[in-house]
């Protein structure tokens, strides 16, 4: 037993000579591109470069983000298929024997620039002028909306009639929590908070809260949505988080990205096939944001519709998504607005 100690010691004393007293092997690599940049857009094609201090041996070098691997071929990378935004990029090989990791820290744009969208007003409906909307969504053919507080007012969450704005029902937040987005799926609604870092459960039949549940990584609560499987949750930041239903865990995220900036003001959001459409805080435009990736494919420019309210003092931003399936339309409000406008989107020519 001893002997064989003393022969990994050995071993591990030549390898630290072999690298001229390096305490740690990896120190002697490092990662570089030969255009020299650091910022890359999906499906770009790059040459990486293994620079080697000490001439050392190199094989089995493979590459990954995000523990994803990328295909390798004459001695070329190929971006395709890896998350986007701010992203570490690892090449995985052997020196000696021995097993070595070298991370760089790359910048990953989308593909190409979003396409521009406008709308179409289909009707107008009656919205409640005091709800300060901070999420909407359609469930079964009613409405479902959740408000923030403010001024002493307590945030809610309530079943609509879309048509005419009658409350089917209606539950009071406590005034310490700062209601947020919603989202509803398999007979549950799930509802933020602002900055409690806390989200609630409700029953769809009676409004029932039935549960809470802690954020994890994500900053705070902003929007919500789901793709019938996951939920995604926005956070004022450039993520998207990805939530598993059940046990409400962050699992994954994606970076809301153009093909030229990362972008961090996604607020309230809604999924339709395949994509995911976000109201861009403070202004009054949608993103049109691939689920997968976080690409934004379009921008829809909705200038216009806060004119079309009632003007008062308290009157506040674009706020609000909802996507009737039945109708294929998108319904939209503000804070504070009285008015839930239909409407449809159109490509800008």
């Amino acid at each position: 037993m001893n002997f064989i100690k003393y022969f990994i010691l050995n071993g591990l004393i030549l390898f630290v000579v072999s690298c001229g007293g390096e305490k740690d092997p990896s120190s002697l690599f490092s990662l570089q591109f030969a255009s020299g940049e650091k910022e890359f857009q999906q499906f770009d094609t790059i040459r990486p470069i293994i620079e080697n201090r000490k001439d050392l041996p190199i094989d089995s070098i493979r590459y990954t983000i995000a523990g994803e691997e990328i295909p390798f071929r004459n001695d070329q990378l190929v971006l395709q298929g890896s998350k986007l935004g701010l992203q570490t990029i690892k090449v995985h090989f052997r020196s000696e024997g021995n097993p070595i990791v070298v991370e760089r820290d790359i910048k990953i744009l989308a593909p190409a620039a979003p396409q521009l969208y406008t709308y179409e007003i289909i009707n107008e409906y009656p919205h409640d002028i005091k709800a300060f909307t901070q999420g909407l969504e359609f469930y079964q053919d009613t409405l479902y909306e959740s408000t923030g507080s403010g001024g002493g007012a307590k945030s809610f969450i309530r079943k609509l009639d879309f048509k005419t704005g009658d409350i089917y029902q209606q539950v009071d937040l406590d005034t310490k929590y700062f209601g947020e987005g919603i989202t509803l799926l398999h007979d549950k609604v799930y509802q933020l908070t602002w900055q409690s870092k806390l989200g609630f459960l409700y029953r769809v039949s009676d409004l029932k809260q039935i549960d809470r549940f802690q954020y994890g990584q994500s900053k705070e609560g902003w929007g919500l949505c789901n793709d019938g499987s996951r939920i995604y949750k926005s956070d004022g930041t450039e993520r998207i988080w990805l939530l598993n239903p059940e046990t409400l865990v962050e699992e994954d995220n994606i970076q809301i990205v153009t093909n030229k900036s990362i972008f961090n003001k996604a607020n309230e959001l809604e999924y339709v096939d395949g994509k995911i459409y976000a109201n861009v805080w403070q202004k009054e435009s949608m993103m049109i944001i691939d689920a997968g990736s976080g690409a934004i494919e379009g921008v829809v420019n909705l200038g216009g519709l806060k004119e079309k309210v009632k003007q008062h003092a308290k009157l506040d931003v674009l706020n609000g998504i909802a996507y009737h399936p039945g109708r294929k339309t998108f319904f939209m409000t503000g804070k504070n607005w009285d008015t839930l406008f239909e409407i449809q989107l159109k490509k800008k020519e």
